[in-house]
C-alpha cells in the first residue's frame, strides 16, 4: 500500500452557512466517519492543515480579494458574500486552513527528506475552493485551495508541470481564471453542460481542456471522454504533480446535479489519473474535496477515491 496523508482541520466543523445550507459540517463527518468504521483511516497518517499566510494566498488572489474577504467576516451572524454563499465568524479561519491543507499536502509529496515516503494526499476540507476566482469568492468558495497549492508548488519547489483535474459536476472557473495561460499548467475538467457557473463552454486558454456534459451522462459515457481526450492529453503533458479538484456532486443521488456516477466511476477515474502519476510524477497525486452534498453517496465516494491512493481498492 501506498502511504496518503489525510489532512483536515477543526474549524472546518465551526464554517456554516445557515440552517439548511447544503454546504455543511455534517458533510466532513459523513466522510470521516464512514473512513474510520471501514478501516482506511487507521492506513493513512492525520495531519491539521496549518493557516495559509498572506503571502501564500496573494500567489493565486489579489490583494483586493484578501481585503475584501477579511472586511466581510462577521463578528457573529452571517454576512451574504453572493446569493448562496455566506460567512460566519468562523469562515476565514476555516478557509485559511483550507488553503492551507493544500500547502501542507505539496510539502509533504514534495519532501526529500530520508526515509519520507508520503507521495499521496486526500485534504478533507471545507470550504471548498475552485469556484474561487482570483478577484472574487462565489459559489461556496472563499479562497481556491487547490490554486494556493499550486502556486505554492510553482513557486517554493519549482514544478514546471502541474496538472490539474477537476471532476466536480460543476465547472472550476475560478481555478480556470487563475490558471488560463500559465503553460505550466494543465486543466482538464468535467462538468454538466449548462449549469452553474454556467462557464467552462468555451475554454479561456490553450492549457485548457474543459469537457462539458449533456444531463444523464453516466459513468460508461464519463470514461470514455476521459479515455479519449484527458488521457492522451496528460501522456503529452508528463506532469510532474497532480492536483484533484475531487467533486463528488456527479454521483446518481446526488440532486445538485443530473449526472449519474457511481462509486466505481470515482474510483475508475482515480485508477486512470494514478497510473498517470506513476510514470510521470513518481506516483505524487494531491486530491482536495470540493462539492457532493448526498451524504452517504459522497462518503462512499471519497472512500472508493481515497482506497484507489491508498491502494486498497482496485479499478
Amino acid at each position: 500500500m501506498s502511504i496518503t496523508a489525510y489532512i483536515t482541520h477543526p474549524s472546518f466543523a465551526k464554517h456554516e452557512m445557515g440552517e439548511g445550507h447544503p454546504e455543511c459540517p455534517a458533510r466532513l463527518d459523513a466522510i470521516n466517519d464512514y473512513l474510520l468504521s471501514h478501516g482506511l483511516l487507521d492506513l493513512m497518517p492525520t495531519y491539521q492543515a496549518p493557516a495559509a499566510t498572506q503571502e501564500q494566498l496573494l500567489r493565486a488572489h489579489t490583494a483586493h480579494h484578501l481585503a475584501e474577504i477579511e472586511a466581510l467576516a462577521p463578528m457573529d451572524g452571517y454576512v451574504q458574500v453572493d446569493p448562496d454563499t455566506r460567512m460566519n465568524a468562523y469562515t476565514l479561519t476555516a478557509a485559511r486552513h483550507a488553503a492551507g491543507a493544500a500547502i501542507l499536502a505539496t510539502d509533504l509529496v514534495m519532501s526529500k527528506e530520508a526515509g519520507q515516503s508520503i507521495r499521496r494526499a486526500f485534504c478533507a476540507v471545507r470550504p471548498p475552493g475552485h469556484h474561487a476566482e482570483r478577484n472574487a469568492a462565489m459559489g461556496f468558495c472563499f479562497f481556491n485551495n487547490v490554486a494556493v497549492g499550486i502556486r505554492h508548488a510553482q513557486r517554493h519547489h519549482g514544478v514546471k508541470r502541474i496538472a490539474l483535474v477537476d471532476f466536480d459536476v460543476h465547472h472550476g472557473n475560478g481555478s480556470e481564471d487563475i490558471f488560463a495561460g500559465d503553460e505550466e499548467v494543465l486543466m482538464a475538467s468535467t462538468f454538466q453542460h449548462s449549469l452553474y457557473p454556467y462557464l467552462g463552454e468555451i475554454p479561456r486558454g490553450s492549457n485548457m481542456l474543459n469537457v462539458p456534459l449533456a444531463p444523464r451522462t453516466y459513468g460508461d459515457s464519463m470514461r470514455k471522454v476521459v479515455a479519449e481526450r484527458w488521457l492522451p492529453a496528460l501522456e503529452a503533458f508528463r506532469p510532474e504533480l497532480i492536483y484533484i479538484s475531487a467533486g463528488f456532486d456527479a454521483h446518481r443521488d446526488d440532486d445538485m446535479a443530473n449526472l449519474g456516477w457511481l462509486e466505481s466511476d470515482y474510483a475508475w477515474i482515480t485508477a486512470r489519473l494514478l497510473e498517470v502519476a506513476d510514470r510521470h510524477a513518481n506516483g505524487r497525486i494531491i486530491s482536495t474535496l470540493e462539492g457532493g452534498y448526498a451524504l452517504p453517496a459522497l462518503a462512499r465516494s471519497v472512500a472508493a477515491h481515497v482506497g484507489v491512493l491508498i491502494g486498497a481498492v482496485d479499478a
